[in-house]
């Protein structure tokens, strides 16, 4: 039978990274500001929740009842609501009771304020990244 050399070469010294002058950059946001924006957009992940505020920001007054939400979605009107009670606690939408029905209406400068928190964590221009670039 064959033998076979299982030995390894001896480590040669660590490479070394030509032509990188990477210098440390700050950190960004802190992990509270990044927790409170993730939660920002976690809200905004879901295609119901997003469904639910153009619905609301298209209807007529600017404000919709739950009762006039549940059809155009599908869904049941429990589960509509907790799917508004997000978009509230997010800070997107502000809830009226009216009687036996909830009212919602979007909150003025809410979507601008989420560009804000957006523009906070990532920069608008990175250096050497073309994701701040017009198209060329």
């Amino acid at each position: 039978m064959a033998q076979v050399d299982l030995t390894f070469p001896a480590p040669t010294a660590p490479a070394v990274r030509v032509g990188c002058d990477c210098a440390p950059g700050s950190d960004g946001v802190g992990p509270e500001a990044a927790r409170a924006v993730a939660q920002t957009f976690k809200a905004l992940g879901d295609p119901t929740r997003l469904h639910l505020l153009a619905i609301v920001g298209a209807h007529h007054g600017g404000e919709a009842c739950v009762c006039d939400l549940t059809g155009p979605v599908g869904l049941a009107q429990a589960t509509v609501s907790h799917h508004l009670k997000i978009l509230v606690d997010a800070g997107f939408l502000t809830r009226e009771q009216r009687g036996r029905w909830a009212y919602y209406a979007l909150v003025p400068g809410a979507l601008a304020h989420v560009a804000e928190q957006l523009a906070q964590v990532v920069p608008a221009e990175v250096p050497g990244d073309r994701l701040g670039a017009a198209p060329a």
